[in-house]
């Protein structure tokens, strides 16, 4: 019996692979003030983490962005978001489980009442009456708990297809999807398609969320990969805080992982 659909566990294993490939490059020395930017970069394998990102701007310009804006002219904004929030409420037993190992008790409950408000009168999530009863959206992953937990992110990296990431967090997805109860009956009960299609929509669903973020990192930014990059620490900052601290930034629906949009202005 498989644990999990072995293409899902292929990739997790190539993911993890990713982590020996840290370290490529070596500090600069003799130079104060170069170690200082390095260390604040924290992005050693910049020069394979740039060519992985290539490869992602590609793979979206053919494949991606195509699909999504057909998927964007074909279905209304508003079943749009009503299919966002089905995959979102789909998500709910890794929110709890990470609320639970954080010690969020408050937020622990915040979230049961959301899957079952919004599991029912909310017709499976695609409505949300949830929020409209006092209980806010929140996502956490494993890789916030690690955070709290005291975990540093290590060095910067750009996965294939999966894109920005650190260890802790390509950690945490990996434990997220040996823990999600979807993907574990799927792989038990012969339904190996389910988690490949849930997928692609939610790969689909991320793109359209993205979309104007992405169009204007494009046409504005002088180096869009280090705009990513910077977007993507202070979202995961953000959220690992529960945006109780710190500068916030203007990014599109802050129950999601990974945000892009302008980032802060600095002072």
């Amino acid at each position: 019996m498989n644990v999990v659909p072995r293409p899902y566990l292929t990739v997790c294993m190539l993911l993890l692979g990713a982590i020996v490939l840290v370290g490529c490059a070596s500090a600069p020395k003799n130079d104060p003030e170069a170690l200082a930017e390095y260390q604040k970069i924290n992005d050693p394998m910049e020069g394979t983490n740039r060519a992985i990102y290539s490869f992602n701007q590609v793979l979206d310009k053919v494949v991606v962005k195509p699909v999504t804006g057909i998927y964007r002219g074909l279905i209304p904004s508003f079943m749009r978001k009503a299919v966002h929030r089905f995959l979102q409420n789909l998500r709910t037993p890794i929110t709890l489980a990470n609320d639970l190992l954080q010690g969020e008790g408050s937020r622990a409950g915040d979230t049961v009442a959301r899957f079952f408000i919004n599991s029912t009168i909310g017709l499976l999530g695609f409505m949300d009456p949830a929020s409209h009863m006092g209980f806010a959206p929140h996502e956490e992953d494993f890789g916030q708990t690690l955070a709290v937990w005291g975990v540093g992110e290590g060095p910067y990296l750009m996965l294939p297809v999966f894109g920005p990431s650190n260890p802790r967090d390509l950690t945490g997805k990996v434990v997220g999807f040996f823990l999600d109860p979807l993907n574990m009956w799927a792989a038990n009960t012969d339904r190996n398609e389910i988690p490949i299609i849930r997928t692609i929509v939610s790969g689909i669903d991320a793109r359209d969320l993205y979309w104007d973020a992405l169009e204007d990192i494009e046409k504005n930014s002088i180096d869009p990969y280090a705009s990513i990059r910077s977007l993507y620490r202070q979202r995961r900052n953000d959220e690992i805080r529960n945006g109780k601290e710190g500068p916030s930034t203007s990014l599109p629906d802050p129950d999601r992982g990974f945000q892009l949009a302008r980032p802060a202005t600095t002072k």
